[in-house]
């Protein structure tokens, strides 16, 4: 290895430097004070943990997105967390064991073994909710609603959620009786919303009419409007994409009144999360992003694995993504430079006054004798000067500039 590939880091993992990590802070201790004023609990799960627990029931994809380690106590096979989710699932069924809903809220980094998407991060910082314990819509409705807050109180307007529930694409596929193959060729030409779509039906499915309601799902996509004809087009279909379909209609009409700035999308093909998620799916998106900055939805009985199965929905979103988006005043306070004093009698009184400053508020950087001062660097634009009796603050002869977080 050549001395220039020590500085290398991995594809898709990325590290923060000062002024950009000031901003991701600052924005995460804003949003957990938000989530903290509705209700919402902090938690803080390990970096890693027995597979065992940290993919139950979470589904195969986040099984192929977690590194996997050996314990060396135990022997045992460990994960790095790729998602906080099940995490929080656990905490919520064993640790915790609250009887009434329960919410909890967390941000940390995650470790993904691929990236999500190109030029997306390998290692980003998962911020989010999880509501545990309510299985009405107004649970569903209330985690979107924090979504969209979250990304208003984060200074981004236009934003639009795209809605979508798995139960109807699941309650149709079941009803077609497909193999465990067959239903990953569907799955797949419906994510892509593969023009092959419906030869293959035509080939696959024996039943027509379920075959044309499947045929039907990539089109039924559009504001509020399209639930009219999604109700003709699906109106043989089994029960529960009936009950679906008005769970879908139930919340767009309560985020209507709930969210009226907020543009609602709506999506019977939306199959994010389909091995994991057991209802209503949804994803945040603003004008300022092609991406979605946040994503979620309903997963119940994920805690059946700890022996607590409890209705679950929250979202996560990645925090330093969001952070690149936002603009709002995140400058470093111009901070006072303290030298060195150049004798030793006067390091107590020295000391005691940086002590003062602090406690007051101000950033004092404390210097080292014989130091090159940069006063860009240390953002200072003061100076502490020992004088006859005390101390003063003056101005630096060239004011710290640059200093605004990018």
């Amino acid at each position: 290895m050549t001395k220039i590939d020590r500085w290398l880091l991995p594809d898709g993992i990325e590290e923060i430097l000062p002024d950009r990590a000031l901003k991701v802070e600052r924005l995460r201790r804003r949003l957990l004070d938000l989530y903290h004023s509705w209700g919402y609990d902090l938690v803080i799960p390990p970096l890693a943990e027995f597979t065992d627990s940290l993919l139950s029931g979470s589904g195969s994809d986040l099984d192929l997105m977690t590194f996997k380690i050996t314990d060396q106590l135990t022997g045992r096979m460990m994960g790095v967390r790729a998602d906080i989710t099940p995490q929080a699932a656990r905490m919520d069924a064993h640790s915790l064991q609250r009887n009434s809903p329960n919410r909890l809220c967390y941000a940390g980094q995650v470790l993904y073994t691929r990236a999500r998407g190109p030029l997306e991060s390998r290692s980003p910082i998962q911020l989010g909710v999880e509501l545990f314990g309510e299985a009405s819509l107004e649970a569903d409705v209330e985690v979107m609603s924090l979504l969209v807050e979250t990304l208003s109180f984060s200074g981004l307007d236009d934003i639009y959620l795209d809605i979508g529930h798995v139960g109807i694409y699941r309650a149709l596929e079941q009803a077609a009786g497909l193999s465990s193959e067959q239903s990953a060729e569907l799955f797949a030409l419906l994510q892509r919303k593969d023009a092959g779509l419906q030869q293959w039906l035509a080939s696959n499915v024996a039943d027509a009419a379920l075959a044309a309601m499947l045929a039907a799902l990539p089109g039924l996509a559009g504001d509020t409007a399209m639930l009219i004809q999604a109700k003709q087009v699906l109106a043989n279909a089994p029960a529960a994409v009936l009950q679906a379909l008005s769970e879908v209609e139930a919340v767009a009409s309560q985020l209507a009144a709930c969210a009226p700035n907020v543009a609602l999308f709506l999506d019977l093909s939306e199959l994010r999360g389909y091995h994991y998620h057991t209802g209503i799916v949804f994803a945040a998106y603003t004008s300022e992003s092609t991406l979605a900055l946040g994503n979620g939805g309903r997963y119940d009985d994920v805690g059946e694995a700890f022996g607590r199965a409890r209705p679950a929905t929250g979202f996560g979103i990645d925090l330093s993504k969001l952070a690149s988006l936002v603009e709002y005043n995140s400058s470093v306070a111009a901070g006072i430079y303290a030298p060195a004093p150049t004798e030793s009698a006067n390091c107590g009184a020295w000391v005691k006054e940086i002590s003062r400053l602090r406690e007051s508020g101000e950033r004092v950087v404390r210097g080292f004798t014989g130091q090159h001062v940069d006063y860009d660097e240390l953002h200072c634009d003061r100076v502490l000067i020992a004088s006859d009796g005390g101390f003063n603050v003056e101005p630096t002869a060239a004011p710290a500039a640059g200093n605004e977080s990018k």
